[in-house]
């Protein structure tokens, strides 16, 4: 029989060590219940996870936490395009219960994002009362390469984690360059039909600004993740550009008196970002946002007007399997498509 030690070594090349060892290990992942005998049907807990495995393995996707429209579903795979809608089995959103999860038998219940002790401590209790192996794995943007290669591991299909990840890395490796180059731009995230919804610096919404060489201007010391503001503190930030995925305020700022008052308004500093089939900055804040970083860092440091077509196809038919014209893309960078 092989010695713990080898047994522990082998678990930490899958990512398949249990929690308590995983700090040990330096895995991303975290393993709760027993090691997954088979990863051939895997039940994500959410909008990360799901694209994390429809990039590595969509053929291995149970379902889809929430309902895709048609405009998302021909820029996916054709093996993920029509899975079912499943539900959430985490947060506020969750629609799933223990029993209907049970009876849907997944091989692996995957869970990516945001790691804090009230996910570990939910990972533990599904995990203890369902007896399903569970990972939870962590979804930092800086980590994405080894986060696809590691999920590459667990679901048997290593090359491809390999062929994603080196992407990551030339992806983030180039940003990394870029920043310190220049002057560092400060950016609003604006969330919601009003704008007024934002992210804090260093929250999981909003790493991507810093990824790509700007600045988040509303600083951490808000509290949380996700804060709501008021017109007046978005105009003390004075902010060198506006970042959004909301299409509706977008629309509102190139006419709304209180946001024309900014002067990164005024001047048409507003980068709208495409969502489909995937946000390039946030929603969910998962792989997708490689090909975010790439524009926001190109954008930021040359202008809005940056041709990027062909980086999205190369980007699309890589990770999504499908190749969008260079009409269709330039449409969703219009916000159009």
């Amino acid at each position: 029989m092989p010695s713990r030690r080898a047994a522990l070594q082998a678990l930490a090349a899958l990512g398949l060590l249990p929690a308590a060892l995983r700090a040990a290990s330096g895995s991303l992942i975290q393993l709760f219940g027993k090691p997954p005998q088979s990863t051939h049907k895997v039940f994500v807990t959410g909008p990360p996870a799901a694209v994390l495995v429809t990039v590595l393995a969509p053929e291995r996707l149970m379902g889809w936490p929430s309902a895709l429209s048609d405009a998302q579903r021909t820029l996916l795979p054709a093996a993920a395009r029509d899975k079912p809608v499943l539900g959430r089995l985490l947060g506020r959103g969750s629609t799933v219960s223990l029993e209907a999860l049970l009876a849907l038998q997944p091989d692996l219940v995957l869970d990516a994002g945001s790691i804090s002790a009230t996910y570990v401590s939910t990972a533990q209790r599904v995990a203890d009362q369902t007896g399903l192996p569970y990972a939870l794995v962590d979804g930092r943007l800086a980590d994405t390469p080894r986060q696809l290669r590691e999920v590459g591991v667990l679901l048997g299909v290593r090359e491809r984690g390999e062929q994603l990840a080196l992407y990551a890395d030339e992806t983030l490796s180039a940003a990394s360059a870029q920043r310190g180059a220049g002057a560092t731009p400060g950016v609003y995230l604006a969330r919601g039909n009003d704008g007024l919804e934002t992210a804090t610096a260093g929250s999981i919404n909003a790493e991507i600004i810093e990824a790509a060489g700007g600045r988040n201007v509303v600083d951490a010391g808000r509290g949380g993740s996700i804060a709501r503001v008021s017109m007046e503190q978005v105009l003390a930030w004075a902010p060198d550009w506006v970042l959004t995925q909301d299409r509706n305020f977008h629309a509102l700022a190139r006419t709304d008196t209180a946001w024309q008052a900014l002067p990164a308004v005024r001047a048409g500093r507003v980068l709208l970002t495409p969502d489909r089939p995937f946000g390039w900055v946030d929603g969910p804040p998962g792989v997708n946002r490689l090909i975010g970083v790439r524009w926001l860092a190109a954008s930021l440091q040359r202008g809005a007007t940056v041709d990027f077509t062909a980086e999205a196809q190369r980007f699309y038919a890589l990770f999504y399997g499908v190749t969008p014209s260079r009409e269709e893309l330039q449409a969703l960078l219009d916000g159009r498509g």
